[in-house]
């Protein structure tokens, strides 16, 4: 497993506070990364000083920090995406949460069960955790598993749990060169390794904690409040936003997609455009689903409500 080389990429702003818990959990690793890639968008704290300085007491990791393009957390990450792939593996971080020790183990491990030239990601559960560390919670899981036909509505996995083999790494480097606006650069990794025939796979156990804060992008993905959140971006248009958004990064890798999730694709994005019922019907002839129930009901009400 030593002989595995990962480098591990990770976007900045402002990160201070909770970054030394971050980077300390990189060196705990039972399976070390190679090199440290930071993308800093401008931070004004002392972000940089942290990752010089980490850099120094770890010297057998090589570490690069650079100019982010100070457009946001999601082009942030995409300018990493764009870099020439070093190493076997590639695993995505935030500036804010704890790995476990086994995290990249975990995933190394798993990915390696797949052919090195099939495209694969590596994704999972996590511990939501609260305030002093001490209250956590598991995050949603994915009772019915990836595909091309879930990524187009919903998610599967949150960036810092995603780590990708090469050929997974250098797929998204091809299609990084000529994709522009993204909503956010996890759920465009799950469109495109799906889209591009290649294989996901989902880790239940959780291998990692997932601060809940003010400053999240995203945060939790489970709970009354994150239901009520999701009901207000579908009534609000803002999913169906989110939508057109996903479908124009798409269309710009289109010849790389497979026949079927090409003609899927084509299928989802005339059910956003049809009357309510003709659009329920798309949608559930194309086979299009969220994970669980209550998911699954609002990826209909989307559909009647023509908010998709």
């Amino acid at each position: 497993m030593e002989r595995a080389s990962v480098t591990i990429v990770m976007a900045t702003y402002n990160g201070a506070e909770m970054l030394p818990m971050q980077l300390q959990s990189f060196a705990a690793q039972s399976l070390r990364p190679a090199r440290l890639v930071v993308s800093d968008d401008g931070s004004r704290d002392q972000t940089r000083d942290l990752v010089h300085d980490w850099a120094k007491a770890h010297p057998e990791i090589e570490v690069a920090l650079r100019d982010g393009p100070k457009r946001g957390a999601a082009q942030n990450f995409l300018s990493l995406l764009r870099l020439p792939v070093e190493g076997d593996f590639l695993s995505i971080s935030d500036q804010d949460d704890i790995w476990l020790e086994g995290k990249l183990e975990a995933a190394v491990t798993a990915l390696l069960q797949i052919p090195a030239e099939t495209p694969a990601l590596y994704c999972g559960r996590t511990w939501e955790v609260y305030g002093d560390l001490n209250r956590r919670r598991l995050s949603r899981g994915a009772p019915r598993g990836p595909s091309f036909a879930h990524a187009l509505v919903q998610n599967i996995g949150g960036g810092n749990t995603m780590v990708l083999n090469r050929a997974g790494a250098e797929a998204l480097r091809a299609a990084a060169q000529v994709t522009g606006e993204i909503v956010v650069h996890d759920w465009w990794i799950y469109q495109v390794i799906t889209g591009i025939g290649g294989v996901v796979l989902f880790d239940e156990v959780p291998h990692m904690l997932y601060r809940q804060h003010a400053g999240n992008e995203i945060g939790a993905n489970r709970g009354w409040r994150a239901t009520m959140m999701r009901a207000r971006a579908l009534a609000s248009g803002r999913f169906s936003a989110w939508c057109a958004c996903n479908v124009m990064a798409l269309r710009q890798i289109e010849p790389r997609l497979t026949p079927e999730n090409r003609a899927l694709l084509n299928s989802f994005d005339a059910a956003r455009r049809a009357p309510p019922l003709q659009s329920l019907a798309a949608i559930r002839r194309a086979g299009l689903y969220r994970q669980g129930v209550r998911g699954q009901l609002s990826l209909y009400a989307g559909a009647l409500m023509q908010r998709l």
